[in-house]
């Protein structure tokens, strides 16, 4: 009785502790995000709150799909459904586009040639962006915990894929000036490798996690974007407008900056487009499927952008509809 009553008394203790910042919480039973691999759904054993940030029953949305297994008598399982398309890079010229799936295949959109692909490899964590060469002649790729993956002239600076992070990397962009890369969390924590650091919102308490990123056109700065359309600007990007006081249809999942350097456009996982001090040009709303959604966008040298969907669809606007025309 004693012995029982020391060990509850011990758990009173702890929990007060923890509660008052005393002593850290324990880790969910459940981990990260960074601990899984599919996305995880309310009802599901390894669901937890903390994996579903806008609580629609959907954890973890930027991880695949978790495969179905039907099991009974005579019944196969079925086959795992196509990686997911997950980011966009257009070439130096504009003539074409590279797509990059989450098993590191990269496809080529019209005139882009192929350097290479992560495809087919063992990866320690799906792959979250690419980002071109400033030559235009290679390009790299980011796995979710901060593993680089170079091709053609791109050269390695570093990476992030042996240390333990707070929270998964979520977008990569290139310096234009080709000094390195940065890549972003989702906690707007910012790594530079041979690109040079402006700062980063990873020390802010965010309303929602950062999904991208864009350089300024001379390297020495970029912008953020939340999933609410929440903007930060660093080094020599000037804030030119956010959606993060509006409430928004769908969240946003990536951005590009108006080659004019000064404004920039973000897209929504419905396809709608949002820009500031940039060129609208078009969006995609009503042209991707029900069961499709938006996952990125890349700018256009001469103006424009395209949009890329999870299916692999890439929609073109504005310079970029001359590579790549919209459905009818």
């Amino acid at each position: 009785m004693i012995r029982t009553f020391k060990r509850r008394a011990a758990m009173v203790v702890a929990t007060a502790m923890a509660a008052s910042g005393l002593l850290a919480a324990p880790a969910s039973a459940h981990g990260t995000c960074a601990d899984h691999q599919y996305q995880v759904r309310r009802g599901e054993p390894d669901y937890s709150a903390g994996h579903d940030r806008d609580q629609n029953g959907i954890g973890c949305e930027s991880l695949p799909a978790r495969p179905s297994s039907p099991t009974g008598p005579g019944v196969a399982p079925a086959p795992p459904p196509p990686p997911s398309k997950v980011a966009i890079a257009s070439t130096r010229t504009g003539d074409g586009a590279w797509v990059a799936a989450t098993d590191g295949g990269v496809e080529t959109v019209a005139q882009a040639p192929f350097f290479g692909s992560a495809g087919g490899r063992a990866l320690n964590a799906p792959i979250v962006g690419i980002a071109r060469t400033a030559s235009g002649n290679g390009y790299w790729l980011l796995g979710r915990d901060g593993g680089i993956f170079s091709y053609g002239d791109a050269t390695f600076h570093g990476s992030t894929g042996n240390i333990r992070l707070n929270r998964p990397v979520v977008s990569l962009a290139s310096d234009p000036g080709g000094r390195g890369y940065w890549f972003v969390a989702e906690d707007g924590g910012i790594f530079a490798f041979g690109a040079p650091f402006h700062g980063s919102a990873g020390n802010l308490r965010l309303n929602q996690p950062v999904v991208g990123m864009a350089p300024t056109q001379s390297g020495d700065g970029y912008w953020l974007v939340a999933r609410d359309g929440g903007i930060f600007s660093y080094g020599n990007a000037p804030f030119s407008g956010s959606t993060g006081n509006i409430r928004l249809n769908q969240p946003i999942v990536g951005m590009a900056a108006d080659p004019d350097g000064v404004g920039y456009w973000f897209v929504a996982a419905d396809g709608g487009v949002f820009s500031f001090d940039a060129t609208f040009h078009g969006s995609a709303v009503g042209m991707i499927g029900s069961q499709d959604r938006a996952v990125g966008m890349s700018p256009h040298p001469d103006g424009g952008y395209f949009l890329l969907a999870a299916s692999g669809g890439v929609i073109g606007f504005g310079a970029a509809s001359t590579v790549v025309s919209p459905p009818s």
